[in-house]
């Protein structure tokens, strides 16, 4: 990895833009995890609390040691991580302790079992009246659905996206990547964001509820609404310009490449450098309906040109005209993309248990306060002893707690 940029995984110079809010960080999985290290990456402290267990995300991935595998080191960082049985009654109050001195509570538990826990939001906010507490529920909770469970390819498949991915197959087919996970754990910071900012504003706390289905619902209808958008529907959901199945690689002759002429004159120009400027006036491209009524035809003559040259030809063609364009790139091929490393996206650090270790580091860019990686994805339970000190417990206690099991020090 000497090629990459090199970070300490504890930067110094000014914090993030949250440097100073703390965040109990109740959460599991992907879905809360991926937005509390946002949170973490924007200079939160974060603190991870985890069962006597750990996160089940622990064991997944590729790993070198128990405990640590590559998607909790993906999705971790920036956090700190304290075990506690939250079954047991000193386990509560080791919480109820830490809650009093939070600003946002995080979890993604079904509601009825963080009630039952004792941590719904009424009893939360009779602590800290002024917290921002945020909900990643599977489903709303005003309908039927409210109490079942939710994982990702469940909700690719109710909300739509596992059909429109099935265009054209003879099955249904999942996204190969946690895109429900991922997109509501985004979800989840702009619902915690915009708290933080009204409680800025009021100086009041508040309850928000972020349901997986709504979110990817909205997410995925966002484009395909379609004729549902009208009342009546002149026509079924979808946008035809992507269902259709024009737009897709295009073959090269040593490969394929990802060209998308987008404006009339991105057409003209590519069927003149092609040779076929007959095509630009039979379908009428200055037009953008009639592009869109000839965009299947369009894309399979683009097909049948692009096989003539190579990639690399076309992707200098594509340079010259202004038209976007990119070789396709595989997962192995990214940590040497060279726009990404000209930017320094991955970041070679020394984890303590791990060794040398890549991360991708935080791509949004505040001038003032940086995101940056500060700490490295915590071993299970490494700073229960410092955030109980924290909290007031001393050491003899915090010995005592950990020889009952009430807690797991690392």
């Amino acid at each position: 990895m000497a090629s990459e940029a090199s970070e300490s995984m504890l930067s110094g110079g000014p914090g993030g833009p949250l440097a100073g809010v703390r965040v109990i960080d109740l959460t599991s999985v992907v879905l809360g995890p991926v937005a509390t290290q946002i949170l973490g990456d924007y200079g939160a402290d974060v603190i991870k609390v985890e069962t006597p267990e750990g996160d089940l995300m622990r064991a997944n991935g590729v790993s070198l040691h128990s405990g640590m595998g590559s998607v909790f080191l993906a999705i971790n960082r920036n956090k700190r991580s304290i075990a506690i049985d939250l079954k047991a009654p000193e386990g509560k109050d080791i919480l109820r302790r830490l809650i009093a001195t939070t600003d946002v509570l995080v979890h993604n538990m079904r509601i009825s079992a963080i009630e039952k826990l004792g941590f719904g939001y009424a009893a939360v906010s009779a602590i800290k009246p002024e917290i921002v507490y945020c909900a990643a529920t599977g489903f709303g909770q005003d309908g039927p659905d409210a109490d079942k469970p939710a994982f990702d390819d469940v909700i690719q498949a109710a909300c739509g996206l596992a059909s429109i991915n099935s265009e054209g197959r003879d099955a249904p087919e999942y996204v190969p990547s946690l895109v429900a996970d991922k997109t509501v754990g985004m979800a989840l910071v702009n619902a915690v964001l915009a708290g933080l900012y009204s409680r800025e504003r009021t100086g009041r706390g508040q309850y928000a509820e972020v349901p997986m289905l709504e979110t990817m619902v909205a997410f995925v209808l966002a484009e395909h609404l379609g004729g549902l958008t009208f009342d009546p529907p002149p026509s079924g959901a979808g946008y035809a310009r992507l269902l259709a199945g024009g737009r897709k690689p295009a073959p090269t002759l040593d490969g394929h490449i990802a060209m998308l002429p987008y404006t009339g004159a991105h057409w003209a120009a590519f069927f003149r450098a092609a040779g076929r400027e007959d095509l630009a006036e039979k379908y009428g491209v200055a037009d953008r309906a009639a592009r869109n009524a000839n965009i299947v035809s369009m894309y399979a003559d683009m097909a049948a040109m692009t096989r003539l040259r190579t990639t690399a030809e076309w992707m200098r063609i594509c340079v010259e005209l202004d038209i976007p364009a990119t070789p396709i790139y595989s997962l192995d091929e990214l940590p040497d993309h060279p726009h990404l490393k000209a930017v320094g996206l991955f970041r070679a650090a020394v984890h303590p248990s791990e060794g040398p270790v890549r991360y991708v580091a935080p791509p949004t860019k505040f001038s003032g306060t940086p995101a940056a990686i500060r700490r490295h994805a915590p071993l299970h339970g490494e700073h229960t002893d410092e955030i109980l000190l924290e909290a007031g417990y001393t050491k003899a206690e915090v010995q005592a707690l950990s020889t009952r099991r009430v807690v797991v020090c690392k």
